[in-house]
């Protein structure tokens, strides 16, 4: 029992130290640096909208990709803005468990047909600059909250 107190004191004192070292991370750092440089370079490099503005005027699995990446994105929208900021649900995934994964889902699906609609262009590069176009948008977002 004495072992037992001895390690719950210790360790509510190591959290508390630690809780007391830590400091918030910058919200540019080297890493996102990295994947905002190196999504800006590969937009310029393969001229990324031009061949993006031609795929959706040819190719329905980039229409169908459109699709989901809408509803997945306003899946996301309705969760962070609707029930987080305006009803103050800040565990939405357990109040409503089947959000996160159609979101997921529905990502996954979009992110598969893009590739598919973008493989005639860039062939095996195709998921690199997707995934690297994906990061730097990430990483462009994550300065702004």
């Amino acid at each position: 029992m004495e072992i037992n107190l001895i390690c719950l004191v210790f360790f509510v004192e190591e959290s508390t130290d630690v809780k007391k070292k830590e400091k918030p991370l910058p919200r540019l750092n080297i890493h996102s640096a990295f994947w905002i440089l190196a999504s800006i370079v590969l937009t310029y490099y393969v001229e990324f909208f031009k061949t993006v503005k031609e795929s959706v005027l040819t190719d329905s699995w980039f229409l169908v990709g459109s699709i989901l990446l809408t509803i997945s994105l306003t899946i996301a929208f309705y969760c962070i803005g609707y029930l987080e900021w305006c009803c103050g649900i800040g565990d939405y995934d357990t109040r409503y468990p089947a959000l996160i994964p159609v979101t997921t889902a529905t990502f996954i699906s979009a992110a598969i047909c893009f590739n598919i609609a973008l493989w005639s262009v860039w062939s095996f590069f195709t998921p690199l600059l997707l995934f690297t176009q994906f990061m730097g948008m990430v990483m462009l977002v994550s300065l702004f909250g």
